[in-house]
């Protein structure tokens, strides 16, 4: 009998190599090689979805736009860009607990009423999938259910029943009978998402991947699963928290960033219809330390509230604490602060937080952190109907952020009177029932807001 011939496969890149070293030479990441089985597969797997066709000019092609599928759900169709597409193949990660099945159990209830739905499930038996509708008080229309782990059990199944969607929760229980290797190995969950995506595209059916993630909030298994998908979308939110976010970061066939908000009650998650309102606390009068920043999830405005606490710093090493912002960004907004506005923090304990458990990355929200900060440090309460945003640089300038005038469209349709904004950002046109105060500097800023 030949022996069994062991690769080391990375768990990030998913490259292999004959023996185990520190570091992945394919990568360069360090300590990410595991041992598994070389396989040998039939060499005809990987044929062509498609027949080969010869070289096109870029001029003669003719493109046409893909028609949408409606998910049944408009806060989930204005994150994938308007719904889903024939043949797309979707990845949905997040959190345990989080609600990901919830989520896909709701759409394929609603699908199911004028497409043919399947829902497979590697977790829960089809008893405990009829027991959560139930409890959730779905309308199962013709939704069919399946529990299976074998991929080609699932495959043949979905050969047989035409679906046009079908969602597989999750991806790390499935396995192959190619492989020997464990369900969830690096090389599993890579071969079950290549052959899915490939049924998807030679059937034109939607495919629906849910994954699990990392304790770092990476989706598990190779990062190639998400360069074979077309979209991949994060399910975010604190399981304490009603509010979850969906959270586009690579679609193929709408915008990336685009922002989905969502409030899970006894029925589900439902869609949240003015998500300015969850991100904005209800303060009684004004309070020091608060300010409101407009700012940008993809296509959307969102208006969100930054709370800044500035205490005196009872250690050698005053204490730089941020929630939901980037923390390096943090410090060096204080060293601007101090240098171009002669405002000194360093023996001051700063916590920024921004409210709702929304994560903002984008720089436009430097302003507004550093108003809050001061307004902390001073005691002195910012106007309540004040909205901020623009991003400084180094120098202490105030940086223009794009889309501008939605962010101030978007502040003034919920009632706000005011708006601080970077100078190149100031409309050529009045915009009804906002102010506007164009800055160039921190100190300008600064100066505005202490009127």
């Amino acid at each position: 009998m030949a022996k069994t011939r062991t690769v080391y496969a990375c768990t990030e890149c998913g490259g292999e190599s004959p023996k185990w070293q520190g570091q992945c030479p394919h990568c360069g990441a360090w300590n990410t090689l595991v041992e598994s089985v070389a396989e040998a597969v039939s060499k005809h797997r990987f044929a062509g979805v498609a027949k080969s066709s010869e070289l096109k000019r870029l001029s003669e092609v003719s493109a046409r736009e893909s028609p949408r599928m409606g998910s049944g759900i408009e806060e989930l169709d204005r994150v994938l860009g308007g719904g889903f597409v024939a043949g797309e193949v979707a990845l949905l990660g997040g959190d345990p607990g989080v609600g990901k099945s919830t989520l896909m159990l709701q759409v394929l209830a609603a699908m199911s009423a004028s497409r043919k739905a399947v829902y497979i499930s590697g977790e829960e038996s089809v008893e405990q999938i009829a027991l959560r509708a139930r409890r959730l008080a779905l309308d199962p229309g013709k939704l069919e259910l399946l529990a299976e782990i074998q991929l080609e059990r699932i495959l043949a199944t979905l050969d047989k029943a035409k679906p046009e969607i079908a969602v597989v929760d999750s991806i790390q229980t499935l396995y192959s009978e190619q492989l020997t290797s464990a369900p969830g190995s690096v090389s599993q969950v890579r071969e079950c998402v290549a052959q899915l995506a490939r049924y998807a595209k030679s059937s034109g059916a939607v495919v629906v991947l849910v994954g699990h993630v990392t304790k770092e909030g990476a989706i598990a298994g190779p990062r190639v699963v998400e360069h074979i998908v077309d979209s991949v979308l994060y399910f975010e939110g604190d399981t304490h928290q009603s509010f979850r976010l969906v959270r586009a970061f690579k679609n193929r066939f709408g915008a990336v960033n685009e922002l989905g908000v969502f409030a899970m009650t006894d029925k589900g998650l439902r869609g949240v219809s003015n998500p300015s309102a969850i991100f904005l606390s209800q303060h009684v009068g004004e309070v020091s330390g608060s300010c409101v920043l407009v700012t940008q999830e993809g296509t959307r405005p969102l208006l969100v509230e930054i709370q800044a606490l500035v205490d005196t710093a009872h250690a050698p090493n005053p204490r730089r604490l941020t929630v939901g912002l980037e923390q390096n960004r943090l410090a060096m907004l204080l060293a601007v602060l101090h240098r171009h506005a002669g405002i000194a923090c360093y023996d001051q304990d700063v916590f920024v937080n921004a409210v709702g458990g929304v994560r903002i990355s984008e720089p436009a929200a430097d302003l507004a952190v550093v108003l809050a900060i001061v307004s902390s440090l001073t005691d002195k309460p910012i106007p309540e109907k004040l909205a901020v945003f623009g991003e400084i640089g180094l120098a202490g300038e105030v940086r223009p952020a794009p889309r501008g005038q939605d962010r101030l469209r978007e502040a003034a349709k919920l009632g706000f009177s005011r708006a601080i904004i970077p100078k190149a950002n100031q409309p050529k046109q009045k915009i009804d029932g906002i102010e506007i105060v164009a800055v160039a500097s921190v100190a300008e800023a600064v100066r505005s807001f202490r009127k």
